[in-house]
């Protein structure tokens, strides 16, 4: 028998490290994951935001979208503003779930937390830019034309001005 095979260890046999060093392994591990997460989740809640708003599908009464005076004026504002504004934000998604992979690729904790910080910053830069455009969007459209009122026939709204129909 070769002289390197006699004294190999095999692998249930070898020292394993002490119970504590697990322990923190596990908790460092377990903090890199959550911190990879986060931008991962802000990426897709962005990118989803914007997919919705390119399709035309948001509505005015949520919390969602580009949200203005000039975008709240009318729905047409409001629609015109979040379809120009969909393309930076999808963009963010996208930047958003890369840094978390990235954050998870890096060998150390410094690399997670820096590839985190950055993606994050650069979602919201994202975001804000495409709220600029889509607001810029909003101010483009007309205003709604108001109705105007009876012209001075006295119809006190018993069927002779077509306005209070």
């Amino acid at each position: 028998m070769p002289k390197g095979l006699r004294t190999a260890v095999p692998p249930w046999a070898r020292a394993r490290p002490p119970r504590h060093v697990v322990a923190r392994r596990v908790v460092i591990l377990a903090g890199v994951f959550v911190l990879a997460l986060i931008p991962a989740l802000l990426g897709v809640l962005v990118g989803w935001g914007g997919f919705l708003g390119w399709r035309e599908k948001l509505p005015r009464s949520r919390g969602a979208g580009v949200r203005t005076d000039a975008t709240m004026r009318s729905d047409e504002a409001f629609r015109v503003a979040n379809r120009v504004a969909a393309l930076p934000t999808m963009a963010a998604g996208v930047v958003g779930v890369l840094a978390g992979v990235a954050a998870l690729a890096m060998p150390d904790t410094l690399g997670t937390v820096l590839a985190t910080t950055f993606g994050i910053v650069a979602v919201f830069v994202l975001v804000a830019g495409g709220g600029v455009l889509g607001h810029r969007a909003a101010s483009a459209v007309p205003a709604p034309v108001e109705p105007a009122g009876c012209g001075g026939c006295a119809c006190s709204g018993g069927g002779g001005c077509g306005v209070l129909r």
